[in-house]
Protein backbone atom coordinates (compact mmCIF):
# COMPACT_ATOMS: atom_id res chain seq x y z
CA UNK A 1 0.00 0.00 0.00
CA UNK A 2 1.22 3.03 -0.92
CA UNK A 3 2.67 5.67 1.90
CA UNK A 4 0.03 8.43 1.09
CA UNK A 5 -3.10 5.57 0.92
CA UNK A 6 -1.75 4.96 4.42
CA UNK A 7 -2.47 8.56 5.98
CA UNK A 8 -5.84 8.78 3.85
CA UNK A 9 -7.06 5.80 5.38
CA UNK A 10 -5.90 6.83 9.08
CA UNK A 11 -7.44 10.21 8.57
CA UNK A 12 -10.71 8.48 7.42
CA UNK A 13 -10.22 6.22 10.63
CA UNK A 14 -9.86 8.99 12.80
CA UNK A 15 -12.53 10.91 11.57
CA UNK A 16 -14.85 8.11 12.10
CA UNK A 17 -14.01 7.24 15.67
CA UNK A 18 -14.46 10.76 16.87
CA UNK A 19 -17.99 11.15 15.06
CA UNK A 20 -18.76 7.41 16.68
CA UNK A 21 -17.65 9.13 19.74
CA UNK A 22 -19.53 11.86 19.46
CA UNK A 23 -22.65 10.23 18.19
CA UNK A 24 -22.50 7.50 21.37
CA UNK A 25 -21.71 10.25 24.00
CA UNK A 26 -24.36 12.12 23.77
CA UNK A 27 -27.15 9.53 22.62
CA UNK A 28 -27.33 10.80 18.98
CA UNK A 29 -28.30 14.44 20.25
CA UNK A 30 -24.89 15.49 18.77
CA UNK A 31 -23.82 14.54 15.07
CA UNK A 32 -26.50 12.89 13.84
CA UNK A 33 -27.10 15.48 11.34
CA UNK A 34 -24.72 18.38 9.74
CA UNK A 35 -24.61 20.33 6.83
CA UNK A 36 -28.12 19.06 5.91
CA UNK A 37 -27.05 15.45 5.51
CA UNK A 38 -28.19 13.29 7.94
CA UNK A 39 -25.92 10.70 9.34
CA UNK A 40 -26.25 6.86 10.17
CA UNK A 41 -23.95 4.27 11.25
CA UNK A 42 -23.34 1.42 8.73
CA UNK A 43 -22.83 -1.97 10.78
CA UNK A 44 -21.53 -4.16 8.52
CA UNK A 45 -19.63 -7.50 8.41
CA UNK A 46 -15.94 -7.48 7.35
CA UNK A 47 -15.68 -9.52 4.45
CA UNK A 48 -11.67 -11.12 5.70
CA UNK A 49 -12.48 -11.09 9.37
CA UNK A 50 -15.86 -11.97 9.54
CA UNK A 51 -15.80 -9.69 12.61
CA UNK A 52 -18.58 -6.46 12.63
CA UNK A 53 -17.50 -3.36 11.62
CA UNK A 54 -18.67 0.11 11.74
CA UNK A 55 -18.32 3.54 9.85
CA UNK A 56 -20.56 6.64 10.38
CA UNK A 57 -21.61 8.00 7.12
CA UNK A 58 -23.96 10.49 5.24
CA UNK A 59 -27.17 9.38 3.91
CA UNK A 60 -27.69 12.54 1.09
CA UNK A 61 -30.90 10.88 0.11
CA UNK A 62 -33.04 9.79 3.11
CA UNK A 63 -37.10 8.45 1.77
CA UNK A 64 -38.46 7.20 4.88
CA UNK A 65 -36.60 3.85 6.09
CA UNK A 66 -34.69 3.71 2.55
CA UNK A 67 -31.20 5.45 2.75
CA UNK A 68 -28.85 6.15 0.05
CA UNK A 69 -25.53 6.03 0.80
CA UNK A 70 -21.94 7.43 -1.38
CA UNK A 71 -19.13 5.37 -2.19
CA UNK A 72 -16.67 7.96 -2.29
CA UNK A 73 -14.12 7.57 -0.44
CA UNK A 74 -13.74 11.72 -0.65
CA UNK A 75 -13.51 10.80 -4.00
CA UNK A 76 -10.15 8.33 -3.95
CA UNK A 77 -9.54 6.03 -6.59
CA UNK A 78 -9.91 3.08 -4.41
CA UNK A 79 -13.55 2.19 -3.00
CA UNK A 80 -14.10 1.87 0.77
CA UNK A 81 -14.06 -1.12 2.53
CA UNK A 82 -17.63 -0.50 3.66
CA UNK A 83 -18.46 -1.02 0.20
CA UNK A 84 -16.26 -4.03 -0.11
CA UNK A 85 -18.08 -5.75 2.82
CA UNK A 86 -21.47 -4.91 1.90
CA UNK A 87 -20.81 -6.29 -1.51
CA UNK A 88 -19.70 -9.94 0.17
CA UNK A 89 -22.60 -9.34 3.01
CA UNK A 90 -25.49 -7.31 1.80
CA UNK A 91 -27.04 -8.16 5.69
CA UNK A 92 -26.29 -4.38 7.36
CA UNK A 93 -27.74 -3.16 9.89
CA UNK A 94 -28.35 0.62 9.88
CA UNK A 95 -28.58 2.57 13.34
CA UNK A 96 -30.09 5.68 12.87
CA UNK A 97 -30.10 7.82 16.32
CA UNK A 98 -31.02 5.18 19.25
CA UNK A 99 -33.06 2.93 16.61
CA UNK A 100 -31.39 -0.19 14.84
CA UNK A 101 -32.85 -0.90 11.65
CA UNK A 102 -31.93 -4.26 9.75
CA UNK A 103 -31.73 -3.62 6.23
CA UNK A 104 -30.40 -5.12 2.83
CA UNK A 105 -27.83 -3.27 0.88
CA UNK A 106 -27.32 -3.21 -3.18
CA UNK A 107 -25.87 -0.93 -5.44
CA UNK A 108 -27.88 1.19 -7.11
CA UNK A 109 -28.47 0.31 -11.12
CA UNK A 110 -27.43 2.78 -13.74
CA UNK A 111 -30.79 4.50 -13.80
CA UNK A 112 -31.30 4.52 -10.56
CA UNK A 113 -27.74 6.23 -9.70
CA UNK A 114 -28.77 8.69 -12.52
CA UNK A 115 -31.81 10.18 -10.94
CA UNK A 116 -29.93 10.19 -7.63
CA UNK A 117 -26.67 11.95 -8.07
CA UNK A 118 -28.68 15.21 -8.94
CA UNK A 119 -30.37 14.96 -5.99
CA UNK A 120 -27.05 14.01 -3.88
CA UNK A 121 -24.99 16.83 -5.45
CA UNK A 122 -28.32 19.32 -4.20
CA UNK A 123 -27.69 17.98 -0.68
CA UNK A 124 -24.46 18.21 -0.64
CA UNK A 125 -22.01 20.37 -3.53
CA UNK A 126 -18.52 18.33 -2.62
CA UNK A 127 -19.80 15.05 -4.16
CA UNK A 128 -19.56 16.88 -7.56
CA UNK A 129 -15.93 17.57 -6.96
CA UNK A 130 -15.26 13.88 -5.37
CA UNK A 131 -16.71 12.56 -8.80
CA UNK A 132 -14.40 15.10 -10.84
CA UNK A 133 -11.45 13.81 -8.42
CA UNK A 134 -11.28 10.12 -9.57
CA UNK A 135 -11.91 8.00 -12.65
CA UNK A 136 -13.72 5.24 -11.11
CA UNK A 137 -17.34 5.16 -11.13
CA UNK A 138 -18.56 6.69 -7.35
CA UNK A 139 -21.51 3.28 -6.44
CA UNK A 140 -24.44 4.44 -4.52
CA UNK A 141 -25.66 1.85 -2.17
CA UNK A 142 -29.59 1.77 -1.75
CA UNK A 143 -30.44 0.14 2.04
CA UNK A 144 -33.78 -0.54 2.42
CA UNK A 145 -35.27 -2.54 5.66
CA UNK A 146 -34.94 -6.17 5.77
CA UNK A 147 -38.69 -7.42 5.25
CA UNK A 148 -40.20 -8.86 8.11
CA UNK A 149 -40.60 -12.36 7.37
CA UNK A 150 -36.84 -12.41 6.34
CA UNK A 151 -35.87 -11.87 10.00
CA UNK A 152 -35.74 -8.34 9.77
CA UNK A 153 -37.42 -5.33 11.58
CA UNK A 154 -36.51 -2.05 13.71
CA UNK A 155 -35.16 -2.59 16.80
CA UNK A 156 -34.44 -0.13 19.53
CA UNK A 157 -31.19 -0.05 21.12
CA UNK A 158 -31.24 1.04 25.45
Amino acid sequence: MKMNHRVVDAGFRALNLAHRSILRSTGSRLGASAFGLRFVELHTVGRRTGRERIVVLASPVVEGDRYVLVASKGGDARDPDWFKNLLVQPEVVLKIGVRSVPARARVASEDEAAQLWPRIIAAYRPYASYRRRTTRTIPLVICEPRDEAAGGGVTSSP
